[in-house]
């Protein structure tokens, strides 16, 4: 079974769960990143995220079309949509298909309710120690931040530079070595990404 008929698999059964009046669906467009754009590469690309409430827990599904074909993306829910991004959530990878379209469904809190909290600084462990992204060894200590945008990064810079982007390296996949971001909810303001509209 290929992986979008296993997402739709998924998303029948998980409809069939519940209710119908359990649910509750947010449709809303990812457009090219802000990188993208000023260096004029994957100009057809865009994205299309629809999040069904489940009252304890939300499904994301994220459809994406025009990206380079057959290459891996990274995922995240972050703070900002343009640099510095803020603090982000890594949520899962996807690979684009033949013609450039690609798949991603995530299960998570994804409202209102989505944040980072560090009451405290305290140890973190290191797995990833290699320049120039090395893993920090605490945290910062913060109060709710509230992370309402999404981001899509290509996997590696190699990648992005195959499509026409910049070769820049960022630390937006599981290794710290992923290309530039290509897809974001930069089409909502920076306080209120699509994500603060789901209760």
């Amino acid at each position: 079974m290929n992986r979008y008929l296993l997402a739709v698999v998924m998303s029948v059964v998980l409809a069939l769960a519940r209710p119908a009046a359990a649910q509750k669906n947010t449709v809303f467009s990812m457009v090219r990143s802000s990188g993208a754009v000023t260096a004029g590469c994957i100009p057809n690309a865009s994205g299309r995220v629809t999040i069904n409430s489940l009252s304890p827990v939300e499904t994301m599904h994220v459809e994406v079309r025009g990206l380079p074909p057959n290459t891996g993306f990274d995922f995240f829910v972050i703070q900002l949509p343009n640099a510095p991004f803020g603090v982000s959530w890594y949520q899962g990878d996807f690979t684009t298909d033949s013609s450039g379209t690609g798949v991603g469904d995530f299960v998570g809190r994804f409202s209102i309710e989505t944040f980072i909290v560090a009451p405290g600084s305290g140890p973190a462990p290191t797995p990833h120690t290699a320049p120039p992204f090395p893993d920090a060894n605490t945290n910062p200590a913060t109060a709710p931040v509230h992370t309402f945008h999404l981001g899509v990064w290509f996997d590696s810079p190699a990648a992005a530079a195959a499509a026409g982007c910049p070769n820049t390296e960022t630390p937006f996949n599981g290794n710290h070595t992923a290309g530039i971001q290509a897809l974001s909810t930069r089409n909502f303001g920076n306080l209120n990404g699509p994500l603060r509209r789901i209760q």
